[in-house]
């Protein structure tokens, strides 16, 4: 028996996720020998397969003059490093102003992209490296690479305590069961890995790596507040003294390495200040 027509669509048109495929199959847009079939439809060789789709365009978020400063460019990937307080998608309290609506204006092609490109997230308050596609083909791989960890990223932060040694946290990361706009480390959670090295510690802090196995909303924040160290500057997982003995987030993403390249983005000055004795 033949394979699956979206298995199949996903075997020829490459430059596609499989659920933009199945989501054309279903919608008559992607046809076999002209007429429409189900996603399970078994073909058997020999027919034809065609596309008649236009690009889903981001017709809610507009474009908006806003400074990028773009670490790396070629025609398939920005890599931006994104500073303090730019939120990264429109939502509830930021319908604009974000890096969603600066990328549409420094690029207007990636309306033809999901979500303009951006493939992961940083925090409001965290400063460092993102990766956004510009091709459909490279935005498919980006997700591919994040799922499989074969783009790795590096963080910087400085945690709350004197800790003794590296580590690992693995604990799975879910919603706050009473607190809706916190995660925390629950059972029901998804898997979630982090792994931490010391790089200093002074007067009661650590200056510490971070590498991460998985992207869960907060995780870095979460596993170093599980571990007892939460990240100096943190306004939801830090004790409120804690949180206000910095500017910010104490948390930098420092550097991405993909299948072909890599990107980094020094630690900015105010969290640097924080350090004594920092260099780079």
């Amino acid at each position: 028996m033949g394979a699956r027509l979206d298995q199949a669509a996903s075997i020829l048109f490459r430059d596609y996720s499989r659920a933009r495929l199945q989501k054309w199959i279903r919608s008559g847009e992607l046809t076999v020998n002209g007429a429409a079939a189900k996603p399970t439809y078994r073909v058997l060789g020999g027919e034809t397969l065609r596309i008649d789709a236009e690009p889903d365009l981001e017709g809610t978020v507009l474009p908006q003059e806003i400074p990028l400063a773009v670490v790396y460019s070629d025609p398939d990937l920005l890599v931006i490093n994104k500073p303090a307080g730019l939120v990264v998608h429109p939502a509830a309290g930021n319908r604009d102003g974000t890096l969603q609506n600066a990328l549409l204006h420094f690029d207007p092609a990636l309306a033809a992209i999901p979500r303009s490109g951006i493939v992961h997230r940083l925090d409001k308050d965290t400063t460092g490296v993102m990766v956004v596609a510009r091709s459909l083909r490279a935005h498919t791989s980006l997700v591919a690479q994040l799922r499989s960890r074969s783009m790795s990223r590096i963080y910087e932060a400085i945690a709350l305590g004197e800790m003794r040694s590296g580590g690992s946290v693995d604990a799975p990361v879910g919603r706050h069961p009473r607190d809706r706009k916190r995660m925390a480390v629950v059972a029901s959670g998804r898997p979630a890995v982090t792994h931490y090295r010391i790089l200093q510690t002074f007067a009661g802090l650590t200056h510490v790596e971070l590498s991460l196995e998985t992207g869960r909303t907060h995780q870095i924040r979460v596993h170093l507040a599980a571990a007892g160290h939460p990240i100096l500057g943190d306004p939801l997982y830090a004790p409120p003294a804690a949180a206000a003995r910095a500017p910010r987030l104490a948390l930098h993403a420092l550097r991405l390495a993909w299948p072909g390249g890599r990107a980094q983005a020094a630690v900015p000055e105010d969290l640097a200040s924080l350090l004594p004795g920092f260099s780079r």
